[in-house]
Formats: structure tokens, C-alpha cells, sequence
């Protein structure tokens, strides 16, 4: 009975994720298709989704080694961009501290946007710990595959059709990324990291090696951090 838990709580996971991966297709393979317009090499650019794993640091990091910036811009940079996934495992925590490690790490690796959005929407009606962890991997893994899928596509097509750069399939990544962000606007700290971070890429956005981004998720992580610590200051004195 709990192996057939375990299965369904994973089938589970996969098929409540299936929207985010439609959103994120078209992604992967212009990630894909611009990989080809770079010096890297398309093993190069499958092995980056392999190991990395980031949607948004991969296009940032392809962008990058295309105008020959140096190693430790691209690090930090990318470094930078995913300093929000701090913000989600420390959200998600409490849901698997009692897990072994390797569990932990295998879901710390496989949270992005998606599957954060997706997780944090189950246990915010769930709180029986003993199977979620099977649910979080078959949100993480069918993420992962689905990325890895569509990477190859678009290596495998990017050179024979350039133009797939310029069909506008990022839009479809843009309205998934609103879907995952709207709803979280309803607490303050969610707001004004939004809105800070928003603003500061708005007026920034000219700096080179994506620095006005950089800052912005700085901008937006800070606010977000004083935000939550101003409200549990409240409440303490409350």
C-alpha cells in the first residue's frame, strides 16, 4: 500500500507540473538554438542543462561567453540570478528537514521556478510529511527531463533554423513565469521584492554584462528579506 502511495504521490507531482512544462518547451530550445550561435559546442550546451539546470542563468551564461566575458563575471552573475532559489529551499525546508540527505539534495537540485510554485501550492494544503517527498521528485524529475528534451531539439535544429530565435515561442516562458509570480503577491514581502526588482531592471537595463539584473535581484532579495523581518517584528509585538 505505501510503494502504490509512493508511485501516485509521484504520478502525482508529474502530472500537476504538466502545464509548467509546456510553458517551458519553447525555452529550452531557443536555450538550445542560441547555444548554436555561440563558440560552444553542442555537447557543451546539453551538458550545461545536464549539470546546471537554470533556465534563466544558461541564457544569461550563453550570452556571456558569446561577448567574451571573463570567468568570474560569468559566475558571479549567474550566481547572482539564482540567489532566489535560497528564498525557495528556505521556504521548502521545513517540508523535508527530516529527510536523509541524499533526498535533499536530489530535490535541492532539481527546485526551479516551476516546481517551486508547484510545491509550495501542495503543501500549503498538505502537511503530512510522509509521502510529499515523492510528489516534489515527480514535479522535479519531469522539469528535468522535459528541459533536457527540448535543449536537444533545439541543438539539433538551432542551426538548421536560425530563425527560431525569432518566432516569439519566449513568450510563452514570459505568461508561464506570470502565472508563478501573480499568485504569490499577496503577502507583502512577495510585493515588494516584485516591484523593487521590477523597477531597478526597468531603469538599469542598459548596463552591460547584465549587471542592471544583477542588481535588480539584489534589489528585490533585500526587500523581500526586510519586508519578512519588519512583519515578524510586528507580530512579536503584537
Amino acid at each position: 500500500m505505501m510503494q502504490a502511495s509512493r508511485l501516485s504521490s509521484f504520478a502525482a507531482g508529474a502530472r500537476d507540473t504538466l502545464p509548467m512544462l509546456v510553458g517551458a518547451a519553447p525555452f529550452g530550445m531557443i536555450f538550445g538554438t542560441l547555444v548554436a550561435t555561440t563558440p560552444l559546442a553542442a555537447w557543451q550546451g546539453q551538458l550545461m542543462s545536464l549539470s546546471v539546470f537554470a533556465g534563466s542563468s544558461q541564457f544569461i551564461a550563453v550570452g556571456l561567453v558569446a561577448g567574451h566575458a571573463g570567468m568570474l563575471v560569468i559566475w558571479l552573475t549567474t550566481l547572482i540570478v539564482n540567489l532566489r532559489h535560497m528564498l525557495y529551499a528556505a521556504t521548502l525546508l521545513p517540508h523535508v528537514a527530516h529527510l536523509p540527505a541524499r533526498w535533499r539534495w536530489t530535490l535541492g537540485f532539481l527546485l526551479t521556478d516551476e516546481t517551486f510554485a508547484v510545491m509550495n501550492g501542495y503543501y500549503s494544503k498538505r502537511t503530512d510529511p510522509r509521502i510529499g517527498h515523492w510528489y516534489f521528485l515527480g514535479s522535479g524529475l519531469s522539469m528535468y527531463a522535459n528541459w533536457q528534451a527540448w535543449t536537444l531539439v533545439g541543438l539539433l535544429f538551432g542551426a538548421v533554423f536560425p530563425q527560431l530565435q525569432s518566432l516569439g515561442l519566449d513568450f510563452a516562458m514570459v505568461a508561464t513565469f506570470i502565472a508563478i509570480v501573480v499568485p504569490q503577491l499577496s503577502r507583502l514581502p512577495h510585493l515588494g521584492a516584485a516591484l523593487g526588482a521590477g523597477l531597478f531592471a526597468y531603469l538599469l537595463k542598459d548596463l552591460p554584462y547584465k549587471l542592471g539584473l544583477m542588481s535588480a535581484v539584489l534589489v528585490g532579495v533585500t526587500i523581500g528579506v526586510a519586508l519578512s523581518r519588519w512583519q515578524a517584528r510586528q507580530v512579536e509585538a503584537a
